[in-house]
């Protein structure tokens, strides 16, 4: 018989957990505000329903905007959880929100787990992206297999919470190396350099970074199509420099990002990939 897993959220990330689930024998309930990711969804195979449908599977994945949106889709289908339930929260949220969701539904007997991803929809199509799982270990084990449909490794990484703050660490230095890449390559240019052969100097070099591979042909070829959109990553700056804040920790690099990517949102380019950091500098990279 095959696993139900419920997936509230279809964009970019939980499209792609949707159809790696699929290809992994699941029987996915999903559900999206956007006609087209539930159409999307049934292309796939799966089956859209309503909110209250899919929230009702033994294991339910949130891939939502941010806490905000989590906080109300759980209030609206709280009445509809049943005891025994596990609610996987991708979503990269407020650590203590997290935790205080986790404690209410605890009380109804759901469980709840912090799952933060650390990779693109595109690795999470390919089963390639790492999870952060933050909540009890026994309920992160029994969810192991729903996790490792699309992820090579899951990592407990403490109390719920916990998965959101190493996010936030992570996302930290993998956005601070993207946009050292983008004013790295856009000094190049100023300089009158060729900058595809500074690209392959770095990526041969001490230099190097996966963002390199990843992000170095987008920024050069200027294609911004979304692999994970800029505004989200303001967001989760956003929300390094409030923990920042609440614990004590100096984080100046990040402030300077978060209005590199204000500038970037400002232009419009919010809904682009986050490679289009590199629209913040200029001149522009012109190839």
């Amino acid at each position: 018989m095959k696993s139900v897993v419920g997936i509230v959220g279809l964009g970019l990330l939980g499209g792609a957990i949707a159809q790696r689930l699929l290809r992994g024998g699941a029987f996915v309930v999903g559900y999206d505000l956007r006609e087209e990711a539930n159409r999307e969804l049934e292309a796939m195979g799966g089956c859209p329903a309503p909110l209250a449908v899919a929230a009702r599977a033994p294991r339910v994945l949130l891939s939502l905007p941010d806490s905000d949106v989590v906080e109300r889709v759980v209030s609206e289908v709280e009445p509809a959880l049943a005891p025994g339930q596990v609610i996987l929260d991708t979503t990269t949220g407020h650590p203590e929100r997290i935790a205080a969701l986790a404690e209410r539904l605890l009380r109804r007997g759901v469980d709840y787990a912090d799952v933060t991803v650390l990779g693109s929809s595109d690795q999470a199509r390919q089963g390639e992206v790492i999870v952060l799982a933050g909540g009890p270990a026994e309920v992160v084990g029994s969810c192991e297999g729903v996790l490792r449909a699309f992820a090579r490794r899951v990592f407990h990484v403490g109390p719920c919470g916990s998965g959101a703050r190493m996010k936030l660490v992570v996302n930290l230095v993998l956005g601070l190396n993207r946009a050292v890449l983008a004013e790295g390559l856009s000094f190049a240019w100023s300089c009158g350099l060729d900058v595809r052969a500074a690209l392959e100097i770095l990526r041969d070099g001490s230099a190097y970074s996966r963002v390199m591979d990843v992000k170095g042909e987008k920024m050069l070829a200027g294609d911004f199509a979304p692999q994970a959109r800029l505004s989200q990553h303001l967001k989760d700056v956003r929300l390094i420099l409030e923990q920042a804040s609440r614990v004590g920790a100096m984080v100046p690099l990040s402030e300077v990002h978060a209005e590199l990517l204000r500038r970037v949102v400002e232009m419009g380019g919010g809904d682009d990939d986050n490679s289009a950091v590199i629209r913040a500098y200029s001149p522009p990279v012109d190839t």
